[in-house]
């Protein structure tokens, strides 16, 4: 089987989407298909190859096709360059021989549509433009992240036998909570008896990290919360958010190489989503959620629709969003409670097994090549 995974991205990426879409290749690899991962040619300050970045096999091509590299311009500039690397795809992937073409993006997906039945389309939030509209009408398969996104195109016109609900999964030979908390603090210089509450990841708005700052003023002064992540302008803007002499921890941004020893550090993790952005409550599937759950250390979240579907109150303690005094009653709560602290991590783990790359892309590839689900295909889509 050969697949052509087309992806308008600049890689590698210090964000999430690179992460996903290389370990989405590997792992389609893994599961026996040809794959050549479809790029555009863009600067990049990050210099390294992304095999060596994303510490991923080299058992699929990469292929940069040029592009007008105007994003730095804003929307007018990224609209010009997803046109351009589009155009591009369309003339690289059309005379070839392909089983599938598989992209996150809409567009290139749209140009395609119009000389190949052959594509599938990986949804993460809620779209609905002339591109995507094509792609429902056409009636492409549709990979959903989330049940949330599932109903969307659902009630959009989507046939739903047409959609499969697809998670994000996880790395667990990474993140699979191997080695001693006390020698991760060693290796991050944290200290050794401090209860320490961690959230790994980006700062932005959506993802709640003001909600989690404000509940260090309800946790006891021996709780420290320390933010692995972010970009350098959401760093600067969550430093002045910070009350003097408060608990909370700026550690900046981080290697993804090093994110699971500060899960490992932690006595709890923290996944404080906004109830107040639509894709956060109903669309969102969080990469780290899955890390989290595979570190073996509890976790504390906020109680959404989107969480729901892979987090319950056997697996993690949920609060109610966007309330500090809740966050900060679920930390004390894990912190305290050693007994539930083992019970909800215990549980965690085992279900994480279920959610690796190589488990999705294998799930994926049967949804596309119709055929029979397994209990456990049919559990995921339902």
């Amino acid at each position: 089987m050969k697949i052509f995974y087309i992806a308008n991205a600049r890689m590698p990426t210090e964000k999430a989407h690179g992460i996903q879409i290389m370990k989405m290749c590997e792992a389609f690899a893994d599961a026996g298909a040809t794959v050549e991962l479809v790029l555009p040619r863009r600067f990049n300050f990050i210099k390294k190859s992304p095999f060596e970045y994303y510490g991923v096999k080299k058992n699929f091509n990469i292929t940069k096709l040029p592009s007008l590299d105007l994003v730095r311009f804003g929307k007018i500039g990224f609209l010009i360059q997803s046109l351009s690397f589009a155009g591009a795809a369309l003339g690289y992937v059309m005379f070839k021989k392909a089983d599938i073409i598989y992209s996150r993006d809409e567009l290139p997906l749209f140009l395609l549509g119009f000389f190949k039945k052959n594509i599938v389309w990986e949804a993460h939030a809620p779209k609905w433009n002339f591109a995507a509209k094509s792609i429902l009408k056409k009636r492409r398969k549709i990979i959903a992240i989330t049940r949330g996104l599932k109903n969307f195109y659902a009630e959009k016109g989507a046939e739903e036998n047409n959609i499969f609900i697809a998670p994000d999964g996880v790395d667990t030979a990474r993140f699979g909570g191997e080695g001693k908390k006390s020698e991760a603090r060693e290796k991050l210089k944290l200290p050794q008896g401090k209860k320490i509450a961690v959230y790994t990841g980006h700062l932005y708005a959506w993802k709640g990290a003001d909600t989690l700052i404000k509940s260090a003023e309800f946790l006891g002064k021996d709780i420290l919360v320390y933010l692995a992540g972010g970009t350098a302008g959401d760093i600067a803007r969550v430093r002045k958010e910070l009350p003097a002499g408060g608990n909370i921890v700026i550690a900046g941004a981080r290697p993804h190489s090093e994110i699971s020893d500060w899960q490992r550090a932690a006595d709890a993790l923290i996944l404080p989503n906004t109830a107040k952005d639509d894709v956060s409550k109903y669309y969102t599937s969080p990469m780290k959620l899955f890390e989290y759950m595979a570190s073996g250390t509890p976790i504390v979240s906020s109680d959404l629709p989107s969480i729901r579907e892979i987090l319950n109150e056997s697996n993690s303690i949920l609060v109610e969003p966007d309330n500090p005094e809740a966050l900060a009653a679920g930390i004390e709560r894990v912190l305290n409670d050693r007994e539930l602290a083992e019970k909800i991590s215990k549980r965690a783990f085992a279900d994480a097994q279920n959610h690796t790359w190589e488990k999705r892309a294998k799930r994926i590839l049967a949804f596309i090549a119709g055929r029979a689900e397994t209990k456990e295909t049919a559990k995921m889509s339902a």
